[in-house]
């Protein structure tokens, strides 16, 4: 039983430690400069929040061109690993001052603190080319000196090298080749040894005898996170530069009226975070591990699909092959055939000439016909013999080939089709339509409008998806209603509500899938239920002076002496001459909308709704201009007048 235990105790041991090399093999990515692909040596938080290697920022900016900004952003103490025998040879070109120089400088006031200005009125601003995002980033004047060094990132990585054991054994780097595998390690001269080259390099006595030793690394760390401007610790976090600051980083005019927390307090709310966010990420592994599938098929629907079409593209480049040698084989056939006519024809007329020649042909027979003596017999042959030499005469006289030697009639202008070839590509989905604004209204319907632009790829049909604003908002995605393959450049949509805001787009959709939505346009719909009615011309108007359109929806003043006559009682003050069109409804209660175009060179329209007696009054006490629909009861009516 024991031993059982035991065994279950061991295998779960050793599942841990496979889960956990599992995990730190594949945090390894993670731990890779973008650079040189190996793992981060010093590495450098670039305003982008990348990180690169101290190294090989330097060989970037150097490749760039900027010589003297690879300063060393932690202002390490020199250590005997860095001597001028072993240090880069970029490093060793680098002049340093002199300390009494440096006295005699800082003694002068050189140098920038706060409150003084720079040297230079237009300082050099260093562009550093991210490998990560592939953006250029800025630096500001000092270069790599300005920036922090992640020593999270660092310790990390040297987690890793130690769980698994990247690197071998660390070797001393002091010793003369072949090195001895280092024993202790030196944070202050920043270098591994060996027991012996310890005791050579910190000898007794000396000040060097006080360093601690540590265990030997690879990676050197300061004590705490300096500032790069005043080489203090960090204290503080300004939240409007999202950088650390010290102390007297936040005197500076470059931080008055930021918003600057403790450290402390930085370090929670962030850590509070990212401990949130991964938590619902362990939390979600089952989605993850969902949405993984999905990608992977994904993945596996692309390369079907992408063979799919691959074979389409063939088949239809064949097609169009086929196409051509079946065209090519037609037109050759049908140079052939007259090549054969032509050559018919001159070797005819060869054979002809022929037998012009002396003593051969037809000149021969000729001579012949001639020596016969029989008058007679002689024109009886000489007749048809006439006619066959006036006409070898005729053509010997008026020579010409029988046919053209030349084919121009045949050549092919393919430029049309070699443009349409050269042209040729894959579909795209048509672009944006743009809503045509002065046709789109919302009525008693909705009627929506549009065009695709001049160059767009055409549309087969399109899809359009209205909304109410005004209605409390889901829990969710937006919810569209859609009318799907929607013919032509307009809809209409039917029965919307009455006082609301109504947001419309639409797309187009071809062979290649759908496009871009166009912009969205806001409709308000009328805030009554809309009144339809019909003019009435029986009533109130007067047909000398105004004409109502078939369809009873519209009426125009008619021009002539009575409109002239009207108008002059009218600037009189005279106000029968007014025009009254009355509708063929009665409004009795509730509420009614119904909108009116009015010409613009109208002089005076009103339009309105008036009580009976109203009426009868303008038309003072007129018995005979009374609404169709109405009765005595005193109901409201449409009305309108005109004047033009």
């Amino acid at each position: 039983m024991a031993e059982g235990e035991d065994m279950q105790t061991f295998t779960s041991i050793m599942d841990a430690l496979v889960r956990i090399s599992t995990s730190m093999k594949n945090m390894e990515k993670e731990l890779l400069c973008p650079v040189c692909q190996e793992m981060y040596k010093q590495p450098l938080v670039l305003p982008c929040t990348h990180n690169v290697c101290q190294a090989c920022a330097r060989e970037v900016l150097g490749q760039q061109g900027y010589i003297g900004h690879g300063g060393d952003p932690s202002s390490e103490p020199t250590s005997p690993a860095s001597t001028p025998s072993t240090r880069s040879p970029r490093l060793s070109r680098r002049t340093l001052p002199k300390p009494d120089r440096l006295d005699r400088l800082l003694k002068s006031g050189f140098g920038t603190y706060p409150g003084r200005k720079r040297g230079a009125l237009h300082p050099q601003v260093i562009m550093f080319p991210c490998p990560a995002c592939q953006g250029d980033v800025e630096l500001g004047e000092r270069g790599l000196a300005g920036l922090f060094r992640n020593l999270t990132l660092e310790r990390v990585v040297e987690r890793y090298r130690q769980s698994v054991s990247v690197g071998g054994a660390i070797l001393c780097q002091l010793c003369k080749p072949p090195p001895l595998e280092a024993t202790k390690g030196c944070t202050e001269c920043r270098a591994t040894f060996c027991n012996e080259c310890f005791k050579l390099f910190h000898p007794w006595g000396t000040q060097k005898a006080q360093h601690e030793p540590t265990l030997p690394t690879l990676s050197f760390r300061p004590k705490g996170l300096m500032c790069p401007d005043h080489k203090e610790e960090v204290t503080h976090y300004c939240k409007t530069c999202q950088r650390l600051v010290c102390q007297l980083c936040r005197v500076r005019r470059t931080h008055s009226g930021h918003k600057i927390t403790p450290v402390l307090s930085a370090y929670q709310a962030l850590k509070d975070k990212l401990t949130k966010s991964l938590t619902y990420i362990l939390g979600n592994q089952d989605t993850v591990q969902t949405q993984i599938c999905e990608l992977e098929e994904a993945v596996r629907h692309t390369e079907v699909s992408g063979q799919q079409a691959k074979e389409e593209v063939s088949q239809l480049v064949r097609g169009l092959g086929a196409v051509l040698e079946e065209k090519r084989a037609s037109l050759l056939q049908a140079i052939e055939e007259c090549q054969q006519e032509r050559l018919a024809r001159l070797s005819a007329q060869i054979q002809e000439h022929r037998s012009l020649l002396d003593g051969s042909g037809l000149v021969g027979y000729a001579q012949e016909v001639l020596k016969e003596t029989d008058q007679p017999c002689f024109v009886q042959a000489a007749k048809q013999l006439h006619n066959r030499i006036a006409r070898a005469t005729e053509a010997l006289q008026t020579f010409r080939p029988a046919a053209s030697s030349s084919f121009r009639h045949c050549q092919l202008d393919v430029g049309r089709e070699m443009k349409l070839l050269t042209e040729l590509n894959f579909l795209r989905v048509p672009e944006a339509p743009v809503i045509d604004t002065q046709r789109t209204f919302a009525y008693d319907q909705i009627f929506l409008c549009w065009r695709l632009p001049p160059h767009s790829p055409p549309a087969w049909h399109y899809t359009v998806e209205f909304r109410r604003t005004d209605v409390p908002a889901q829990p969710g995605p937006t919810r569209w209603q859609r009318r799907e393959e929607v013919r032509g450049t307009s809809a209409l949509l039917e029965n919307p509500d009455t006082g609301s805001v109504y947001v419309l787009r639409v797309r187009g959709c071809n062979k290649a899938g759908y496009g871009e939505y166009s912009e969205d346009v806001h409709l308000h719909t009328p805030p009554a239920p809309v009144l339809h009615f019909f003019l009435d011309g029986r009533w109130g108007a007067s047909r000398e002076r105004l004409a109502i359109s078939k369809d009873q929806r519209a009426v125009r003043s008619v021009p002539g002496l009575p409109l002239l006559l009207a108008a002059d009682r009218l600037l009189t003050g005279c106000h029968l001459s007014v025009d009254v069109v009355l509708g063929d409804v009665a409004v009795t209660q509730g509420r009614s909308y119904w909108a009116c175009a009015v010409d613009p060179a109208s002089y005076l329209v009103k339009v309105g709704v008036g009580l009976e007696s109203k009426l009868q009054e303008s038309f003072q006490g007129a018995p005979d201009v009374i609404s169709p629909r109405s009765d005595p009861s005193g109901r409201d009516g449409v009305w309108g007048s005109w004047w033009k």
